[in-house]
């Protein structure tokens, strides 16, 4: 198989199942609409790029960085989650259903957090670097241009499971009421919180 085709499934498959990113990407398309949700999984399929290339080009010197800072990544991670997850519960509701939306600096600030929490998330790199090594690429990682496909694949696959993801939340976010605003950010809040607890007592 093409490396661009194995990476547009190795992203896709890593970014669907549901964790901490997921939910803010939920939580924030209902609020901001579908730009800002799926602004905020690109800062996640960005983070997947990045180590995805971390994994093909140096994959024996990223594991073993991510073994010497594992701790100290889920320390920052898990404070991170519980301080968003806190402040999502607490956040006055908002449904943007018409007019310009939010502004460019809500866009870049959410892409910047999901950067951020998949960046400090050693599960993320351990992840490429387990597919990388495995045996859908034989006993070599891909090497010169085809690892750049494989690369810019995985960017592509993540970033259609965030516009699946956005859009469809996006759909059916019209005709939500503020009380239902409301529950979706006490009960993002929780999740959230919860991810970095659990990231913080199993450290």
């Amino acid at each position: 198989m093409d490396p661009l085709f194995r990476g547009v499934a190795i992203g896709f498959s890593i970014a669907a199942p549901v964790g901490p990113i997921g939910v803010l990407c939920i939580r924030r398309t209902i609020a901001g609409g579908m730009r800002l949700g799926f602004v905020s999984g690109l800062g996640a399929a960005t983070a997947d790029a990045l180590y995805a290339g971390l994994a093909t080009f140096a994959l024996a010197v990223a594991v073993a960085y991510v073994a010497r800072v594992t701790q100290p990544l889920h320390l920052i991670g898990g404070a991170f989650l519980v301080w968003l997850g806190v402040t999502t519960a607490l956040r006055t509701p908002s449904v943007t259903q018409t007019g310009d939306g939010p502004a460019a600096h809500a866009y870049a600030g959410a892409f910047l957090s999901t950067f951020a929490l998949t960046a400090v998330n050693p599960a993320t790199i351990v992840s490429f670097a387990a597919v990388v090594a495995g045996a859908a690429f034989g006993a070599h990682p891909p090497q010169g241009l085809a690892a750049v496909r494989l690369v810019a694949g995985v960017f592509a696959g993540s970033a259609l499971w965030w516009l699946l993801l956005s859009g469809g939340v996006g759909i059916a976010r019209r005709g939500l009421t503020a009380s239902g605003a409301r529950a979706v950010n006490v009960g993002s809040g929780i999740v959230l919180a919860g991810f970095g607890l659990w990231a913080l007592a199993f450290r």
